[in-house]
């Protein structure tokens, strides 16, 4: 039966308003949602877990390691021994970092961003196997083993996860889904302090379920993660399967191919101005690349300076300064929470911030106020005892630099990188941010002791001269990226010093 004229009319016409381009415009779907959730729960947040976790079991856990060590190998071990012990326990972790780190570049180009980001998960979950038995096995090596998988799980999830999730994301959303890698090391920080609180995990014989109780949630996610979608990014560009690319795009926007017009039309401009799309590229080769060092020095000085910055050592510091301020030994204890709480909520509310005010004065903006923060901390600190009201000023101090912190310095750098470097050399300078990130706490951890021993609250002075050289840096050369492709970017820096990425075009929204 032949079709009125004017039904074939409507039908056409409605076929052509759904494959029109302009009609779809991409944004939160089923898959990217549950990849932002199930990334952060599942990976992120047990980064932060072990950041934050092993400083309240400190002395429970050195009394194992020397009862350990009198019933294996009947040696005592004194103060400076127990202590260099303790060291390598904490320190093994940052090496771990550091080695997955540069581990990042190689597998998300090997597996590709979603198996990688699984082998993060199982690394994570054979670190608390091996914390959940080392003491009935009386074995600290298991203990350090299990350190060093979690560092390796830490470097290559801030090295791989905040990729992944860029690239899953259309450009409108990926400085949200960017803040998510981020925010779920915040609140896993968070959930060690509360986790070791005296009446949930924190007594005696407890350390061991608190060191491993994150595996929960690795359990859980694990699975899920499995269903996801790969990066269409990756399949295209990188592995040059055009099919396999458009078929997870389809199925992470949740629409047929047949709208996804300009998405692919996107994932071929990247493909084609991407002349080394398909090689190799390795951190090494990025190195040697004249165009991209401007864009690797902006990422590896902003990762390196969101440690620099001092946000370990006021956290050391905060509870000395709650205590001070007149608050009891476990009202300290809270408000060092507290403070961490203010950081996640900071986290959240860049969910909101980052899609509408941009990267630039976000992060301006955070480096300033922190570095005026810290001066101000360590004269604060300093004069602690002139006045009845001067711990006040220290708490403020604390209280607003995490805020500023949060609203910046401490989420941005995580994935600037992927908005900075185009797919072929952006797991290279993941890898690389990442490196400087976990180096930067490898730094601070190994002079933060001394230079409190010798020059005590003018350790801050030092914070904060090195906080303002990054804001002079990052204020002469970091531009704009939100609303501009990596491509773009990777222009306006290509020329070195001689860059002048801030008197160009405004980028399209």
């Amino acid at each position: 039966m032949t079709l009125p004229p004017a039904i074939v009319k409507v039908v056409a016409n409605e076929h052509q308003h759904l494959t029109q381009t302009h009609d779809y415009k991409p944004g939160w779907s089923f898959y990217l949602v549950l990849a932002g959730v199930v990334t952060t729960v599942g990976s992120s947040l047990p980064v932060g877990f072990n950041i934050g976790v092993v400083n309240t079991p400190a002395d429970l856990i050195k009394g194992f390691c020397n009862e350990s060590f009198i019933t294996r190998y009947d040696i005592v071990l004194n103060k400076t021994w127990l202590n260099v012990l303790w060291s390598s326990v904490v320190s093994i972790f940052i090496i771990g970092g550091c080695t997955g780190s540069i581990l990042g570049s190689v597998l998300a180009d090997k597996l590709g961003r979603k198996k990688a980001t699984i082998l993060t998960n199982v690394l994570s979950l054979a670190g608390a196997v091996l914390f959940l038995f080392c003491r009935a096995a009386n074995s600290v090596e298991m203990l350090i083993i299990g350190r060093l998988l979690v560092g390796l799980s830490g470097g290559l999830t801030t090295s791989i996860v905040p990729m992944y999730l860029t690239e899953l994301s259309p450009a409108a959303l990926t400085g949200a889904m960017g803040v998510a890698c981020p925010m779920g090391v915040n609140v896993g920080v968070l959930v060690g302090q509360v986790m070791g609180l005296s009446f949930i995990l924190g007594g005696e014989n407890d350390w061991p379920y608190l060191l491993s109780v994150y595996a929960l949630l690795v359990i859980v996610t694990l699975p899920v993660l499995c269903i996801l979608p790969e990066s269409p990014k990756y399949l295209y560009v990188v592995k040059r399967n055009e099919l396999a690319a458009i078929g997870e795009l389809s199925r992470l926007r949740g629409v047929s191919p047949s709208v996804l017009t300009e998405d692919v039309e996107l994932l071929k401009e990247e493909s084609r101005s991407d002349d080394t799309a398909g090689e190799p590229y390795g951190m090494l080769k990025l190195l040697r690349e004249p165009r991209l060092r401007l864009p690797l020095l902006l990422t590896c000085s902003m990762q390196a300076g969101q440690q620099t910055s001092g946000i370990n050592a006021v956290f050391y510091y905060s509870q000395t300064i709650f205590k001070q301020a007149g608050l009891s030994e476990k009202q300290a204890q809270y408000g060092t929470i507290g403070s961490g709480f203010i950081n996640v909520c900071t986290a959240v509310l860049m969910l909101h911030l980052l899609p509408r005010a941009g990267r630039r004065p976000l992060l301006l903006g955070s480096i300033c106020v922190a570095s005026v923060l810290l001066a101000t901390l360590a004269a604060a600190m300093n004069f602690i005892n002139a006045a009845s009201w001067m711990p006040y000023v220290c708490m403020v101090a604390v209280l607003g630099y995490v805020l500023v912190y949060g609203l910046g310095l401490g989420p941005i750098p995580y994935f600037i990188a992927s908005e900075m470097f185009e797919v072929a050399p952006r797991p290279a300078g993941m890898a690389w941010g990442s490196l400087a990130n976990w180096g930067g706490n490898f730094l601070v951890g190994m002079c933060f002791p001394t230079m409190r021993d010798v020059i005590g609250p003018y350790s801050f002075l030092i914070f904060a001269a090195v906080t303002m050289a990054l804001f002079v840096f990052q204020k002469f050369y970091f531009p704009e990226t939100r609303g501009r492709t990596p491509a773009q970017v990777t222009q306006l820096c290509s020329r070195g010093f001689k860059s002048r990425p801030l008197t160009v075009i405004t980028p399209r929204l």
